[in-house]
């Protein structure tokens, strides 16, 4: 694996930062600027996992405003990109203990004391249904989740998914890279804070 991000992976990083700020303008330049082939079922894959920590609304949006510049090219013509696979729930558990390592089950037990539905939703829909999809690789939907972390000014998160992206194969220099990629639109004691959280973490597996 490249220790740099690639041409692609800096463009769904891209369009991950404008659909969490909101900037439709950039967002369908990007699309319009779209190398042949692109958008592809990675670009729908990264837009569909952004509900997870954008909320549905917003990632709405994404795709009504992506539709008028041309969409993200599914059209429903390929059942097997519509997911219905009868082990979400292993695969889910397995990607989750992963990012997780030694702290998967006291995290578990948090989210059920917080409420066991929500610990649900978060076993059964974030991890087994979205996260741990085919068509993105692992280490790639957490380095995407990282931006909307960051804009999220979330350090408890960001710490968790940054660590999980080097557990899943990223490289330290990729995450610091996607941190980077964000300094223009972060208030700068703001970044200072949240890459020095990042960079700890993504240090210590």
């Amino acid at each position: 694996m490249s220790p740099t991000l690639a041409p692609k992976d800096e463009r769904l990083i891209a369009m991950v930062s404008a659909v969490t700020r909101g900037d439709w303008p950039a967002l369908q330049q990007l699309r319009k600027a779209a190398p042949a082939g692109e958008p592809d079922l990675e670009w729908r894959e990264a837009l569909l996992q952004s509900h997870l920590f954008l909320g549905f609304p917003r990632v709405v949006e994404a795709f009504e405003q992506l539709a008028a510049v041309g969409g993200l090219g599914f059209h429903g013509q390929d059942p097997a990109e519509c997911d219905s696979c009868s082990a979400w729930q292993d695969r889910g558990s397995e990607l989750f203990d992963t990012i997780y390592g030694d702290l998967a089950q006291p995290v578990r037990r948090r989210l059920h004391q917080h409420h066991p539905d929500f610990a649900s939703w978060i076993g059964q829909h974030a991890y087994a249904r979205v996260l741990s999809r085919p068509g993105l690789a692992p280490h790639r939907r957490e380095l995407l989740a990282l931006v909307c972390l960051l804009h999220g000014s979330l350090d408890r998160q960001l710490a968790s998914h940054a660590r999980g992206a080097i557990r899943l194969g990223a490289t330290p220099d990729q995450v610091a890279q996607v941190v980077a990629s964000q300094a223009p639109y972060l208030a700068p004691e703001v970044f200072e804070r949240l890459q020095a959280v990042a960079q700890r973490f993504a240090g210590e597996v």
